[in-house]
């Protein structure tokens, strides 16, 4: 992990340590007044024809008339509904012509295949630092001008900057971030069985028996997507292990045989070994991709197939297609202390040109002002970590909290630790972290051999 997000904010990170808190008294009143300082301010851009009148704008744009571009991104369903509306807006200024080509889970497959035919995307966000780092040491990667590094300087902290660059030059612009470190409960099962928001791990299965007992699976995994298991056992091992052994485990100076690592696996099993937690017990929750694991949650209200589903703040976009209301249907607490505090684990997605020219530096300049988050933030499912973004632009109290408390906390966070990793360890579908720990839920006992497997896969993509 990079040195500015080592250092020591105890008031920050106390701001983002309780970034679920803050929005656990949903029946209070609306903060929406509450813009947190933020003003959206900049120097506006010339009118222009066909731009929209609605979204206020911070950062001038280059004429692109007649110009395409291609970009990818992983997202599919409402991630991609939503970007696709800040691309068009994009549009609208430039004149541009964008088409957005889903990547698929393995971006870094992808973009090797379009750059190997010669015909890379003019812009890929990626999700993981690691894979940021892999294209700039092949060359692959363009380094931002001077316009999208203004917008950074004026909107960005520089641990967020920093997860951009690689050896001292700027690549990435990280339009999308995220607080991982939530659980997400149905509210009207959770008043139907007893049950009561937990602090502590231990209270957290507890609660999870109750909801059992009631006779509701209590707990929806989304085991078929191997990034929603890194989640879980990063979130446990960061709060138990501690901050000094999770930068140590990220960069691989601690081998995954190492006690700390049985720790956390040895309490992720508890959950993973008792079936009748697991909504579909193993063999259902191996089966369950993210967006089902969110909705099954929801749909059906206290008739749903699960009580809690566990992830990022993201998950309001399911949840909102689930037809249920945030702060009424679906509240949100804290991923559970394990150790001395909860963990506070983030994540984001990077833009970064693949190609020369001013279109796709154009994007990127977009994409890091206020104009563009704002776009996508009214629409629900999206944090930014843009300082300047009026907290007014989100569309209810969970998602301002959420967003407010990721600003505060500057530099001080821990980012994903499966997404600083080489993507053949951390970033792949079927292979490295991501199967190892589908081998894990699929037999929880077996933790020796879940940290075997982590060893040599992790020692194979280091190199060490």
């Amino acid at each position: 992990m990079h040195t500015s997000l080592r250092t020591s904010r105890r008031t920050a990170r106390g701001a983002l340590a309780v970034a679920a808190a803050g929005v656990l008294a949903l029946t209070a009143a609306a903060c929406g007044s509450d813009s947190g300082g933020s003003s959206d301010s900049g120097t506006p851009s010339a009118g222009r024809s066909g731009s929209s009148d609605a979204i206020p704008q911070t950062v001038r744009l280059p004429r692109l008339d007649g110009q395409k571009l291609k970009v990818t991104a992983v997202w599919t369903g409402a991630e991609q509904k939503h970007f696709t509306k800040v691309l068009d807006e994009f549009t609208k200024r430039t004149g541009a012509e964008v088409s957005f080509v889903p990547s698929g889970d393995d971006m870094a497959s992808f973009v090797g295949s379009k750059i190997a035919g010669g015909d890379p995307p003019d812009v890929a966000m990626l999700g993981q630092p690691g894979v940021l780092h892999e294209f700039a040491q092949k060359g692959w990667l363009k380094p931002l001008g001077g316009e999208v590094t203004a917008q950074l300087d004026k909107n960005f902290a520089k641990g967020w900057q920093d997860l951009g660059s690689h050896e001292g030059k700027q690549y990435g612009v990280y339009f999308k971030a995220s607080n991982k470190s939530l659980v997400w409960y149905n509210t009207k099962i959770f008043e139907a069985a007893g049950a009561k928001e937990p602090k502590t791990w231990s209270d957290f299965l507890k609660t999870a028996q109750v909801i059992a007992d009631y006779g509701v699976p209590p707990v929806s995994v989304a085991g078929a997507d191997g990034w929603t298991l890194t989640d879980w056992f990063e979130n446990v091992y960061l709060s138990q292990a501690g901050k000094e052994k999770y930068d140590q485990l990220t960069k691989h100076t601690i081998k995954w045989t190492d006690p700390s690592v049985k720790d956390a696996l040895t309490t992720l099993g508890q959950l993973f070994g008792k079936k009748e937690l697991l909504a579909g017990g193993n063999d259902g929750a191996i089966g369950t991709q993210f967006p089902n694991s969110v909705t099954q949650t929801f749909i059906g209200g206290d008739k749903a197939k699960a009580a809690m589903v566990f992830e990022g703040d993201f998950a309001a976009a399911n949840i909102t297609g689930a037809n249920a209301a945030i702060g009424k249907d679906a509240k949100v607490f804290p991923f559970p202390a394990v150790g001395d505090r909860p963990p506070v684990v983030t994540g984001g997605d990077v833009g970064v040109a693949l190609k020369d020219g001013r279109a796709a530096q154009a994007l990127l300049t977009f994409l890091a002002s206020t104009d563009a988050a704002r776009i996508w933030a009214q629409q629900g499912g999206f944090v930014s970590a843009n300082k300047n973004l009026d907290l007014a632009a989100y569309p209810d109290d969970v998602q301002r909290s959420i967003a407010k408390a990721l600003v505060a906390a500057g530099d001080d966070f821990r980012f994903d630790m499966s997404d600083q990793a080489p993507a053949s360890f951390g970033a792949k579908p079927g292979q490295g972290e991501w199967k190892d720990l589908q081998d894990f839920l699929k037999n929880p006992a077996d933790v020796t051999g879940t940290q075997t497997k982590l060893e040599a896969d992790a020692a194979k993509a280091f190199k060490n």
